[in-house]
């Protein structure tokens, strides 16, 4: 796992896409994100993109990280990371399209490696069971907190003691524990 303090002295922009469901809480973690770089000096920008707006179709976003000024307004067709919400959507041809070589993708699933299909060009990839996280932390199937603690473990790019206390501040203490469990629970398969 790449270990980074902070987003300053990144010198690249890190572009992210994520993919969920309608109802996973994706914008809002998304936004979480955002507030959490630029709290610590950085830079971010989320863009949500929406087909059917109705809760469980597949939605997804770009978020950019970055220690300097983002200049680029339009998706992200070729992410650093992916983040999965959903293993579900493995299967469809978007949710790995572009992926750079030597990427990262987080994925919500306790399937094996060999059933997600992760193309070749992905250096890590981690799985972390954020269902079960937030099943056993407050009762319902909202993945976006606990995908947060997974991706700030793997990646390293936002600092945990703001995310978790934004997380804290937005959703409550039963989300920061979800944070909390994912990031001691998240896996990494490959790299």
């Amino acid at each position: 796992m790449t270990k980074v303090t902070s987003l300053r002295g990144l010198r690249i922009m890190k572009e992210i896409r994520l993919h969920g469901r309608g109802g996973h809480g994706l914008v809002k973690a998304s936004h979480i994100a955002v507030r959490t770089a630029v709290e610590e000096g950085a830079y971010g920008q989320f863009i949500p993109f929406f087909g059917v707006e109705r809760k469980g179709s597949p939605v997804f976003g770009f978020l950019r990280l970055s220690d300097e000024p983002i200049r680029r307004k339009m998706q992200v067709y070729e992410p650093d990371i992916l983040l999965i919400f959903d293993d579900t959507l493995v299967t469809l041809p978007a949710t790995y399209a572009g992926l750079k070589e030597g990427g990262t993708v987080i994925i919500n699933s306790t399937r094996s490696l060999d059933e997600l299909a992760v193309p070749s060009q992905a250096a890590t990839v981690a799985l972390v069971d954020a269902t079960s996280i937030c099943l056993d932390a407050f009762g319902r199937n909202i993945p976006n907190t606990a995908m947060l603690g997974a991706f700030c473990k793997v990646t390293g790019l936002l600092d945990k003691d703001r995310l978790f206390d934004n997380i804290a501040t937005a959703f409550g203490d039963a989300n920061r524990v979800a944070a909390q469990n994912a990031y001691d629970r998240v896996v990494c398969v490959k790299g």
